[in-house]
């Protein structure tokens, strides 16, 4: 359902980041990522391996736009998010990003 709601918004050009954000969160789970929500500073989250899996973690303490930029960036770096729909919004973020932390 949620995955719905990421392709209804497709290239509209109001996508709020939280929007953004929880479309990014439910691919990384879609991916069969654990996704972790705690405070850690306030400096954003990522991704890594924990015990073998793949863990992102959402800082409950950062700002929207910290968690967005973090969490884009995070799943700039897998190859297989090419292979996955994102709205034009969020690719142009990943590619944004991409270019500006040469991945």
């Amino acid at each position: 359902p949620r995955l719905l709601e990421c392709q209804k918004v497709r290239g509209e050009p109001d996508m709020e980041i939280q929007q953004r954000l929880d479309c990014l969160i439910n691919l990384a789970q879609e991916m069969g990522m654990e996704i972790r929500r705690e405070s850690l500073g306030g400096n954003g989250g990522g991704r890594c391996m924990l015990k073998g899996k793949a863990v992102l973690f959402v800082d409950t303490t950062a700002d929207l736009e910290t968690n967005y930029e973090t969490i884009v960036a995070a799943l700039a770096r897998l190859p297989e998010i090419e292979q996955r729909f994102l709205s034009p919004l969020i690719r142009e973020d990943m590619e944004r990003i991409r270019s500006s932390r040469q991945l």
